[in-house]
C-alpha cells in the first residue's frame, strides 16, 4: 500500500548518468533529481548509487550534500538511505549529542512490528557496533525507559485466536490500576501494552470501554504524564490503527505555526513504500482534507515538489 513501487523500465546506469549530469558544472538540475529519486523505490535507489560510483568513481550522496541545501537535501539524502538501515539512523541521531529526542523514539518503537524491531537490532549492531537498549537505557529514564525496553524486546504475542476470559482479566487489571486506585500503578499498563497481541488488544479496548465507561485513551491521558503518556498513547493509536497513526503524526507536524519538517520527512521516506495510500485515506478522513493539500499549503520550492511526488496524488 506504497505510493512508491517499483519503476518501470528501470536503467540505473541510465539514471545514474542523468543524475551526474544535473549536478555537473555549474548550477544544479534539482528538477531531474526530485523526479529520479522520488520515482525509484529503495532498492533501486540502491542501484543508482552503486552504478554511479562505477561509472565516475564518485558518492552519489556524498554529491546530493554538496549539491543542494536545506530540507530539500534532507529529504533526498533521506530517500537514499537503505531502508533497514533508515530506522537505526533516525534512532541513532535522536539518542546522541546532548538531550534526547524522544518523539523519534516513540514513533519508531510503538509503530514497528516485531520483526521490525529485531530487524533494527541487529543493524544498529552492524553499523554502529553498539547495543540500541544499551544506548537507549543510557539516555532514558523511569517508566518511560521500562516501556521502552519492553518494545525492544520485540516480545509481543503473536496473532492468533483471542481468549475471551484473559481479554475480560486484563480490562479489569488496567482498570484497577488507573481509575479505581488513587495514583497509577504504570507497570500493569506497559506489561499489558507491551506484550500482548494486537488482536487481544483490541479486544481489551473494548471491554475497557464496557466496564470503566472510558476509552482507554482517556484514562492513560488521566493517570501519566510526559513521555511515559506520550509513548502509551502511541501505542495504543498503533495497536488500533498505524496509518490513522501516522496520519495524526503528519497533520500535527504541518498544523498551526511552523512546520516539525523532521518529523515531516522521516514520516513520508519511512512510509512511501509500506502504507502511505492508507495514511492517505485516514488524513481525509480524519482531518476534512487532504494530505496532499496541507503539504502543498505549508512547504514550497523543490522541497515541496519532493513531498508531493511522494505523496502520490490528492484525495479531493
Amino acid at each position: 500500500r506504497g505510493t512508491v513501487t517499483a519503476f518501470s523500465p528501470f536503467d540505473a546506469r541510465a539514471d545514474a548518468e542523468a543524475l551526474r549530469k544535473a549536478m555537473k558544472g555549474m548550477g544544479t538540475d534539482e528538477e531531474t533529481i526530485l523526479k529520479i529519486l522520488t520515482s525509484r523505490n529503495n532498492a533501486q535507489r540502491q542501484e543508482i548509487a552503486s552504478a554511479f560510483k562505477t561509472l565516475f568513481g564518485r558518492d552519489l550522496v556524498d554529491d546530493l550534500k554538496s549539491e543542494l541545501t536545506g530540507k530539500f537535501e534532507t529529504l533526498m539524502v533521506s530517500l537514499m538511505r537503505p531502508t533497514y538501515i533508515f530506522d537505526a539512523h533516525a534512532l541513532k541521531h535522536a539518542i546522541k549529542g546532548a538531550g534526547t529526542n524522544e518523539k523519534v523514539l516513540t514513533e519508531i518503537l510503538a509503530s514497528r512490528t516485531p520483526a521490525e524491531v529485531r530487524n533494527i537490532k541487529q543493524v544498529y549492531l552492524q553499523e554502529y557496533e553498539a547495543n540500541l537498549e544499551d544506548k537507549i537505557t543510557g539516555e532514558t529514564s523511569g517508566y518511560f525507559q521500562r516501556m521502552l525496553v519492553v518494545l525492544l524486546q520485540a516480545n509481543r504475542d503473536p496473532d492468533g485466536r483471542v481468549d475471551e476470559s484473559l481479554v475480560e482479566q486484563d480490562a479489569q487489571v488496567l482498570f484497577r490500576a488507573g481509575e479505581l486506585k488513587w495514583g497509577t500503578d504504570e507497570e500493569k499498563f506497559i506489561t499489558i501494552l507491551g506484550t500482548r497481541s494486537v488482536s487481544h488488544l483490541r479486544r481489551v479496548f473494548d471491554k475497557y470501554m464496557t466496564i470503566s465507561g472510558f476509552q482507554i485513551e482517556e484514562t492513560i491521558d488521566r493517570e501519566t504524564s510526559g513521555d511515559l503518556e506520550k509513548l502509551l498513547l502511541a501505542v495504543v493509536k498503533c495497536i488500533r490503527n498505524v496509518p490513522a497513526y501516522f496520519a495524526e503524526t503528519l497533520y500535527y507536524s504541518m498544523k498551526g505555526a511552523g512546520t516539525d519538517d523532521e518529523t515531516l520527512i522521516r514520516v513520508m521516506v519511512s512510509r512511501s513504500e509500506i502504507d502511505l495510500l492508507d495514511i492517505r485515506q485516514e488524513f481525509r478522513k480524519n482531518f476534512a482534507k487532504s494530505l496532499y493539500q496541507m503539504i502543498q499549503k505549508d512547504t514550497s520550492g523543490d522541497y515541496r515538489k519532493a513531498l508531493l511526488l511522494l505523496c502520490g496524488g490528492d484525495d479531493e
